[in-house]
């Protein structure tokens, strides 16, 4: 059938159409009351629908799925606590401009606000971090708003879009014709950048001596990475990226900064202290880069891409805005650089001297089981895969270590920062992206969050992989107690953690726990090797600090260390 042959169909169904007309091949979902209709269609569809066991992850997993194959993620809940249990992650998405179609079921039309059971007003509850988003109260209206949703969702800057929908319309019987196309008059993404705008830049980059390429997650979307790495090779400009931006521009190239920010490299924050030229690509200056707004970049003009021109001027003082997809912006300025030789020699000696004097580091002799080394070995045996990472010290300590190459493969909650996130972004991750080896490096505290997703790896043969950083402690909230609170670790021992491996087991799953440094690599090497779910439980150091650290609120070149500042 055609998208404008027309039958007849119930709304439930319809929905099932039109998610297959917009190439839906999976849904992370959990069924309830007032979504049977929908589910009862969804038994009898090519898509494969994956039970989770707790809503909160659905959204997670559909957010890692969008991150790691570009394509909308689709999350699916029943009404009232069902949706309500989406909203961390559906807020989640929202921060990082992460496609996703949230669908949820409402009670009856002719219930709501009547306090009704399982009753919950949950387009109110995420106007504020939607996109947009819908209540369907008539069934002929759903194949159009279905199709906006996917439009809103993947278009501009992207972001999760909520359709809420009635009982009473998903078993109604409606004439079935999806649109072809959409219009909607007051929803107009920029993608090409000003023509004047794009000339100011290009006069700014050719005067420039000490340029930096500022990249964030926008970046990614907009699939700029060539672009990005065209103009860094031909200004021979130092490139730092935010946590979002990760793969964006390989770390591994002698022009990489790796991450700037609280706890960026030295070098990095270093570098953009003493630019005269700050290129911003899809990132937004959040506090956790810039620090004390004031005295960052402060001899740097500013050239600012990003296709929401809300975010130019937002938080510092943009030289040349420039509205539109990165990379359309990014070749047009490409080919307008009238630059032949660069002029950065001398400033990439003052990087290269930065970089040989504050390297990334930590104690590395000794047998102490340090999350640092376990990482860097993840790194190193694990090239080519994807790594999803938990919040806190696991998180910096990924951001540090392993050194990301290729975009969509390092998937982290940047905006939110969501304990909970990394285990089921990379149930959806590895869903999307069957043929990749997919990580979880988490903390013992933020993996216990989702655990329970272990059922739905294990049953649906979703063989992710798990390095918990175990140091029995809520580690990141424990290292600003012992540096800003004079070492009174109030409630963030954890010392009542389950034994990780036997609980892996209980599930179905393979566990391994590591004591040793020495037992490090033949661990991940056993569960890189394995056809299932694998927990490794690492045994860490447990007062492990993250360093490079800027403390909140400081100027991003000044750090703290053991003994306060330096």
């Amino acid at each position: 059938m055609s998208a404008k042959e027309s039958e007849r169909f119930s709304g439930a169904k319809s929905l099932i159409k039109s998610l297959e007309y917009e190439g839906v091949d999976t849904i992370f979902g959990y069924p309830g009351g007032v979504v049977l209709p929908i589910y009862d269609e969804l038994f009898d569809s090519d898509i494969r629908h994956i039970l989770v066991r707790h809503e909160q992850a659905a959204a997670h997993a559909a957010d890692g799925y969008a991150r790691a194959t570009g394509r909308t993620g689709v999350c699916l809940a029943t009404s009232g606590p069902g949706a309500t249990n989406l909203v961390t992650g559906i807020a989640n998405a929202y921060m990082d401009s992460v496609p996703m179609v949230a669908l949820t079921g409402q009670v009856a039309t002719n219930l709501i606000g009547n306090d009704a059971f399982q009753e919950a007003d949950i387009t109110g509850i995420t106007i504020p971090i939607t996109k947009n988003n819908y209540l369907i109260k008539d069934a002929k209206e759903l194949p159009r708003i279905i199709k906006e949703a996917f439009y809103i969702a993947s278009t501009g800057r992207p972001g999760p879009v909520l359709v809420d929908i009635p009982k009473d319309v998903s078993t109604s019987i409606i004439n079935y014709e999806y649109p072809e196309t959409i219009e909607i008059k007051s929803y107009k993404p920029t993608f090409a950048g000003h023509p004047k705008q794009i000339k100011k830049a290009c006069e700014l980059i050719e005067k420039a001596e000490r340029p930096v390429l500022y990249i964030g997650g926008g970046a990614i979307i907009s699939g700029a990475h060539d672009e990005i790495f065209s103009l860094a090779e031909l200004l021979m400009a130092p490139v730092t990226t935010t946590l979002m931006g990760k793969g964006a521009f390989p770390e591994d190239h002698p022009l990489s900064l790796g991450m700037l920010g609280m706890h960026g490299t030295r070098y990095a924050n270093y570098a953009i202290i003493d630019s005269d030229l700050l290129i911003a690509i899809g990132a937004r200056f959040d506090d956790r880069v810039t620090g004390k707004i004031e005295s960052f970049a402060p001899n740097a003009k500013v050239i600012h891409i990003d296709i929401d021109p809300a975010e130019l001027g937002k938080n510092v003082k943009v030289d040349v805005p420039i509205v539109g997809d990165a990379k359309m912006i990014l070749k047009k300025l490409i080919s307008t650089l009238k630059i032949k030789l660069p002029r950065t020699q001398e400033w990439m000696r003052k990087i290269e001297t930065w970089k040989k004097e504050f390297p990334l580091d930590y104690e590395v002799s000794g047998k102490d089981l340090r999350p640092q080394y376990i990482v860097q070995q993840l790194n190193e045996l694990c090239s080519d895969g994807i790594f999803c990472t938990e919040v806190g010290q696991n998180q910096m300590w990924a951001a540090h270590y392993i050194r990301t190459k290729k975009p969509r493969t390092f998937i982290s909650s940047g905006g939110l920062g969501t304990m909970g996130y990394g285990f089921p972004a990379a149930m959806g991750a590895k869903v999307g992206c069957p043929d990749k080896d997919v990580w979880d490096i988490a903390g013992d505290g933020s993996i216990q969050m989702n655990i329970q997703e272990l059922a739905t790896v294990v049953e649906n043969d979703i063989p992710v992989k798990v390095a918990i950083l175990n140091n029995m402690y809520l580690g990141m909230v424990r290292q600003w107690q012992e540096l800003f609170y004079n070492r009174r670790y109030s409630f963030t021992n954890m010392k009542g953690q389950p034994n990780f491996v036997k609980v892996a087991e209980a599930y179905g799953a393979e566990g391994i726990e590591v004591t040793k440094k020495s037992e490090v690599r033949d661990a991940i090497k056993k569960a890189l090797k394995s056809d299932k779910p694998v927990f490794i439980d690492f045994k860490v150091t447990r007062e492990e600090n993250v360093f490079p650290m800027v403390p909140a609120g400081a100027a991003i070149n000044e750090f703290v260390e053991y003994g306060g500042f330096r």
